[in-house]
């Protein structure tokens, strides 16, 4: 009963805790005669097992099970660690121990592995194991950098050499497997650290990161590190980031400044920091101590305070019995807001760096020399090659490496102007070759500002807070170190660092993107906020510094204008462009497109983007944390308020009470700021200032007393500092879009529709309107062609008092003159410009605007033209009257606005040439081509114009950002960015995956044996001999290529299988014994002119042939691969074999008779590529066309 309660009781299955234990009794143990450690006889074939148990039960089942055993069997620090030793270094040759040594490598960097903590796919038993291991792992880092008998991570390299020795050429998959596994065994120690909440003053000292960093240069692994890093890109490619994330996590949070400074320098900043620390408690302890607690104290204190109001207020404690003033600070404490409680939001702060980093003398040393030696010789290959394995997006890229990247690239310029700081205080000699900023050059190049603007952009939009805040850093070093070229005093690099500023400052998405961030802070966090004052405050200094400089200085702006359409035409010829491509896209002003323009440069207003409420609301969140501030900091926010104060004279955007009481607080508060502190005096007048501004401000407008309460527009602002509203200029207006009917009608359902749609909108006041225009200009239009005929008649009289039969041209009826429509209120003048029914009605009847070739504006004139007769105009108001009184009724109960519908959404959209809506334009070549192919066929295209609608996506954005409801807009964004994350999140864990399932070395890697090998090559060349002899090409040697290195059609291998069998066919059909002819690597696109000639004589018996064989079903192919299939198809058919395959390999004796195949044919065709000097390769042959059987031509002898 006891065993089953034991087992019940057990997070691990007995039975896998019974295999787990066997093996490592089996494994080894200590001997009795205290000869040291013994391995057991079968101890290689027991730690391939526990390789597999850990695979193939852990990972697959994803289970921790046989990690949490082997952790309580304590295998590493028990069984490993002395199985290594006893490989020492003298036995470097000895193969069996090289063997045990890379299989407890195989076991250890599983059990190191770091433990992902991932809510979506943990289950019951991680909660049950990941404590348990994370303590381990801890055990794991001090047993392997503190075991005394042999150097473990030292081991780790020799265990890597001999593969590393190799050229990269010539190493196989397993020698990169093992470099790769080395790689993150060394990764796995310097990453793991205790968990937040353990505590141990021995775990801690012996895995610090000092210790870490003595132990990586007493076993020489910064000197493996270096190795790898100078030759990354040329004997090293996949190595990178494992390499960089090894390196971050050994210089993450350490303090650069410190490391190239002299020990009594060290000492001398240690000493000032404890005074300042000590100055600051005696300040605050100073500021406490008046209201301290008295020893009367314990009797307690309660007061009633009487307001202004004569209400009375209970304040408890004896410092309300000081003055005032704390009386006041006591009731305004009782006063606690309780904001509704929100979702816990995830830690803003980096999760991987951790609290400052504090080295002892020696490993300040030690890690000096190694990034000292980095910067020289391995900086600039490993993060060229980082960058560009990130930029293609490489599998073993992981999203966290992004950071790290960003992050060590700022952290080592850093270093770099350090150390350059240094040896100038120094006044050490170095030389020039070594010294240059050209040891960083690869981060300083235009390939990396496109990488930093892109994931800038990237984590902006996907709100990937910790990755910005490491980018931003990034671009702030990048800045400080292109500014100290500027000022280096060389011209050389003077130059640069101009050149390096003007690509910079060029983009002005850079620009958009600074002003965004600093604007939009929230609640990110205070490294983030850090990050985003640092950036704003550097980018700003230097780009009004360059800018002074450089007086023209030019930006690239991408904005949307609208398209206009063309007037005519290009006459250069009229079926150059089809119908279908015509310049009709139509509604012009609906199709935008982005264009790039260039300007001047005005940094005044570029300045004026950073004095919005926002961007000061994010500078006060910072300053409020000034008891925390260094001075650096502190300066940073004292620049910005000054530049916003005097130099933008904006200093209305601080005129808000909470600002000013900060500014108050920080000078004459309770908890000032130290006044030991360098920038102290330059606050405190500051703050006087601005304070005596806002004094006069208030004199000059009342209506700021009010404002002091809220955060100020821009109009606001112009109007509280200039004392007017600010004039701005409106741009034309555009007039309603205009309606046309979905189907065809008669003009008078027409009418009937748009009045019925009128009276839908309850806007029977423009019908009265309409009419009462109709029944005016149709009496005078009456009258005056009654006055008219008067005339004609009394001029020349006819017979009978007719008309006479012939009218002399002096005489003939003038025409009416135009009826000018006059609006009778302004919201009428709005509604002929804005009302789409009212302006379709309008023009039903026949009015028109006066001068219809000018832009319209809503006071264009509006007439009715004297071609309408009076009968006209009457037949329109009779038109509207029948309508108004019997409305026209539909079917589905559907209204009359829904026989309407703009005319944009009516024309068809068609392509124009320069359309860049599609992601794909066509050229010249690829139309031609594309046009041999209707929609549907062979070719993929995207659908456009009729064929499909355009994506909602992209119209449900527009119109979210045209209504300007952001409320409506968030849930939509919220939702889409967290299904992006998510799926971010699963092609992560797949790339984990499989990176951590390719670092085993498999165990059939190791077993040689030549004699085997020497027996296997033996038969298969014996197999290939006997398909010669089968397929009659024993006599003839042939060159082949592999197939997937030059593949011509793209062919795959069903399409192979198929071509095979196209061949049997064509055997069987033909009665003859056929094999497949050799296909040549011609340059057919090259030659475009002697592909033309070579298929001019091959109409009849292309016919012929075509004739014969019965067209077989093919595979779709994309467009480029369609065409190419066509060309080939083209040469395939001509009336002999490529003279190119005539000339490569002319055949003695054939050994198939071809059919009908006239003589001489070869002598036709061979003598069109004379001119072709490079060689001829052979290659495997490509399925066979139209015109070809079993690999050879088939000519008919029609042509004869």
């Amino acid at each position: 009963m006891e065993a089953a309660e034991v087992n019940s009781n057990d997070v691990v299955h007995p039975e896998v805790r019974a295999h787990i234990n066997s093996l490592v009794s089996a494994l080894g143990g200590w001997s009795v005669d205290d000869d040291g450690y013994k391995l057991g006889d079968d101890a290689l074939e027991v730690l391939r097992d526990l390789k597999r148990w850990i695979r193939f039960y852990d990972e697959k089942t994803n289970r921790m099970d046989v990690a949490r055993c082997l952790a309580e069997a304590n295998i590493v620090a028990n069984d490993l660690l002395y199985i290594l030793a006893t490989w020492p270094q003298s036995e470097a040759d000895n193969k069996t121990k090289a063997k045990t040594a890379l299989a407890c490598f195989e076991v250890m960097v599983p059990l190191t592995w770091p433990i992902d903590k991932d809510r979506e796919t943990m289950t019951v038993n991680h909660h049950r194991h990941i404590p348990v291991l994370q303590l381990a792992q801890v055990g794991y880092k001090r047993a392997i950098i503190n075991f005394d008998a042999t150097p473990i991570l030292n081991t780790a390299v020799r265990v890597a050499l001999p593969s590393m020795a190799l050229p990269s050429g010539d190493r196989t998959p397993r020698d990169q497997g093992i470099i790769k596994l080395v790689l993150y065994f060394l990764r796995n120690i310097a990453m793991i650290n205790p968990a937040p909440g353990f505590r141990s003053d021995d775990d801690e000292l012996q895995i610090s990161r000092s210790t870490l960093i003595d132990a990586f240069s007493f076993q020489d692994i910064f000197l493996a590190l270096l190795t790898i890093s100078s030759n990354m890109g040329e004997d090293f490619r996949t190595e990178d980031l494992v390499v960089m994330e090894t390196i971050f996590h050994l210089v993450k949070r350490v303090d650069s400044s410190k490391l190239f400074v002299s020990e009594k320098t060290v000492h001398k900043v240690k000493a000032d920091e404890l005074a300042a620390a000590m100055s600051k408690e005696a300040a605050m302890l100073k500021s406490y101590s008046k209201h301290a607690p008295t020893r009367h104290s314990r009797f307690g204190t309660m007061i009633w305070v009487k307001r202004e109001s004569g209400k009375l207020k209970t304040v408890t404690g004896q410092e309300a019995l000081l003055d005032p003033a704390a009386r006041e600070r006591k009731m305004d404490k009782s006063k606690t807001f309780k904001p509704p409680k929100k979702a816990r939001k995830e830690e803003m702060e980096p999760k991987d760096l951790g609290p400052l980093v504090t080295l002892d003398e020696r490993a300040r040393q030690q890690l000096g020399s190694f990034v000292s030696e980095f910067l020289d010789a391995g900086f600039n290959p490993l993060f060229s090659h980082c960058r560009k394995s990130i930029d293609r997006e490489a599998p073993h890229v992981m999203d966290a490496h992004k950071g790290q990247f960003f992050y060590l690239v700022a952290w080592f310029l850093e270093a770099e102007r350090m150390r350059r700081k240094a040896r100038q205080e120094s006044k050490t000699p170095v030389e020039d070759d070594i010294s240059g900023f050209s040891l960083v050059a690869s981060v300083l190049n235009q390939e990396m500002f496109i990488t930093l603007n892109r994931y800038m952009e990237r984590a902006y939009t996907d709100k990937d807070w910790q990755l910005l805040s490491t980018v931003m850093r990034c671009l702030t070093q990048i800045l400080l170190t292109v500014q100290e070229m500027s000022d280096s005093g060389s011209e050389e690099n003077e130059e640069i660092a101009d050149n390096i500023l003007s690509r910079l400052f060029y983009e002005e998405a850079t620009h958009d993107a600074v002003a965004n961030i600093i604007r939009t802070y929230k609640d990110q966090g205070f490294e983030y906020l850090d990050a985003a004052t640092e950036l704003t405050h550097t980018y700003v200094r230097i780009l009004e510094a360059y800018s002074k400089q450089n007086v023209d200085l030019q930006v690239r702006s991408k904005k949307r204008k609208r398209r206009k359409k063309k007037a005519a035409k290009e006459t250069e010829g009229e079926d150059a462009v089809p119908d279908d491509v015509d310049d009709d896209s139509g509604n012009d002003e609906q199709n935008a497109e982005k264009t790039v323009q260039e300007r001047k440069f005005d940094f005044k207003r570029f300045a004026h983007r950073f004095t919005p409420q926002g961007v000061v609301d994010t500078f006060v969140t910072f300053t409020k944390y000034y008891r925390d501030l260094n001075d650096f900091q502190l300066k940073r926010a004292h620049r910005y308020f000054h530049r916003v104060a005097f130099k933008e004279d904006m200093s209305v955007m601080l005129f808000r009470l909470d600002i000013i009481h900060l500014f108050y607080n920080m000078i004459k508060g309770p908890e000032p700021m130290d006044k030991n502190s360098s920038v102290y005096k330059e606050w405190e007048e500051l703050a006087k200032q601005i304070i005596k501004k806002c004094v006069r401000k208030l004199e000059e407008r009342p209506a700021l007393f009010t404002e002091l309460l809220f955060s100020k527009i821009n109009s606001t602002a112009h109007y509280l500092e200039y004392g007017y509203e600010k004039q701005t200029m409106s741009t034309n207006p555009r007039p309603a879009a205009e309606l046309v009917f979905k189907r065809e009608e008669t003009r008078e359902q027409q009418i009937a529709i748009v009045v019925g749609a009128i009276l839908d909108k309850g806007q029977l006041d423009h019908l009265e309107w309409i009419r009462k225009q109709l029944s005016n200009a149709g009496s005078e239009r009456r009258a005056w062609e009654n006055a008219e005929k008067a005339m004609i008649s009394a001029a020349n009289p006819g017979a009978n008092g007719l008309m006479p039969d012939v009218v002399d041209d002096e005489i003939l009826p003038k025409p009416a003159p135009h009826t000018t429509v006059l609006s009778d209120t302004d919201t009428r003048r709005t509604a002929m410009f804005k009302n789409p029914y009212l302006r379709l009605l309008m023009a039903l009847v026949g009015m028109e605007r006066l001068t219809p070739t000018l832009d319209e504006t809503p006071d264009a004139a509006w007439i009715l033209p004297g071609t309408l007769t009076a009968d006209d105009l009457q037949s329109s108001l009779d038109l509207i009257s029948k309508a108004e009184f019997s409305p026209p009724v539909f079917d589905n109960g559907e209204a009359a606005a829904d026989q309407l519908r703009r005319k944009s959404a009516a024309a068809p959209r068609k392509r124009v040439a320069y359309d860049d809506d599609d992601d794909l334009l066509l050229d010249d070549d690829n139309d031609e081509e594309a046009a041999l192919f209707p929609a549907g066929g062979p070719t993929a295209r995207r659908p456009t114009g009729d064929d499909a609608p355009r994506p909602k996506k992209r119209q449900r954005r527009r119109r979210v950002a045209a209504s300007g409801d952001e409320s409506e807009a968030d849930g939509p964004a919220d939702e889409l960015l967290a299904e992006k994350a998510r799926l971010r999140r699963e092609k992560e864990l797949e790339k984990a995956r499989k990176i951590k399932s390719e670092m085993y070395v498999r165990a059939s890697d190791d077993e040689t044996d030549e004699e085997r090998d020497r027996e296997f090559f033996a038969r298969e060349k014996q197999r290939q001999v006997a398909k010669d002899k089968t397929f009659g090409m024993a006599e003839k040697p042939v060159v082949s290529l592999d197939r997937d290195v030059l593949r011509l059609g793209g062919e795959s291998e069903e399409e192979e299988e198929e071509e095979e069998e196209d061949g049997d066919d064509a055997a069987k059909r033909g009665g003859k014994k056929t094999i497949k002819g050799k296909r040549t690597l011609d340059a057919s696109d090259d030659d475009d002119d002697d592909d033309d000639d070579e298929a001019e004589g091959s109409d009849s018996s292309s016919a012929a042939v075509a004739k014969a064989s019965p067209p077989k079903r093919r595979k779709k192919k994309p467009a480029k691969k369609a065409a190419r299939a066509q060309d080939e198809g083209e040469e395939m058919g001509d009336a002999s074999p490529s003279p190119s395959s005539e000339a490569a390999d002319p055949p003695a004796e054939p050994d198939v008779e071809m059919a009908d195949t006239p003589p001489g044919a070869a002598d036709k065709t061979g003598a069109g590529d004379d001119d072709d000097d490079e060689e001829d390769l052979v290659v495997a042959p490509v399925r066979a066309r139209q015109r070809a059987r079993g690999g050879f031509v088939v000519d008919s002898s029609d042509d004869e």
